[in-house]
């Protein structure tokens, strides 16, 4: 499945702006290595579960493979800067469901609430342009920074077997987050945003 058109979102808030963008091939070629570093690195390796090292080529690979399976990746920029990357996985158009997962690669900026705003500016998309009902993540019980950042965007805990149908170990731990609550909770901050369809001439498939 392959989707039509690419989308962004961005946001200027006190800390300047923040654009999260579903990437061309160009902009993934370009930021691959840096990529592949944060990838790599041990900390954040550990908090992904990662047992394999990856070169910008299987960086690409991966950004393909979501692609092409009907999900979404995006780069992460603040003023610019590339920060980081997420990706919506598993995408079910039936049930209108799909799993998140985000990286703010720079150990020195990890932390500071970048996640959490960039989590909730790919939410609000989620949600709105491309219709999404439910988020998914799975998370290990050693990533407490990922758990804080879930609990303060709103999700809660879910055992259900949807949920648990995301984990890559028995002691995952899952959690999910609804539209209904998203807007309750995020409504006016959505409203900030700008969420806009990437021109035609950035949207080719790769």
């Amino acid at each position: 499945m392959s989707q039509p058109e690419r989308w962004s979102v961005s946001w200027n808030g006190s800390d300047g702006q923040l654009e999260a963008r579903e990437p061309t091939r160009p902009e993934v070629e370009a930021a691959a290595a840096r990529l592949s570093g944060w990838y790599n690195e041990e900390h954040n390796r550990s908090m992904m579960s990662n047992d394999e090292e990856m070169d910008p080529d299987d960086v690409g690979d991966h950004f393909d493979s979501v692609w092409k399976e009907g999900g979404r990746n995006f780069l992460l920029y603040a003023e610019g800067r590339l920060m980081g990357d997420a990706d919506l996985r598993h995408v079910d158009p039936a049930t209108h469901t799909g799993e998140f997962a985000i990286l703010i690669g720079e150990r020195n900026v990890q932390g500071r609430g970048y996640g959490t705003r960039f989590a909730l500016m790919l939410h609000a998309l989620a949600f709105t342009a491309l219709g999404l009902e439910r988020i998914y993540v799975s998370i290990i019980p050693a990533n407490r920074g990922s758990l804080r950042l879930f609990e303060k965007l709103g999700y809660e805990r879910d055992d259900s077997p949807a949920a648990r149908s995301y984990i890559d170990e028995d002691d995952d731990v899952t959690m999910s987050f609804g539209r209904g609550d998203f807007l309750r909770l995020h409504g006016d901050t959505a409203r900030q945003l700008v969420i806009a369809r990437r021109p035609p001439e950035d949207s080719a498939l790769p």
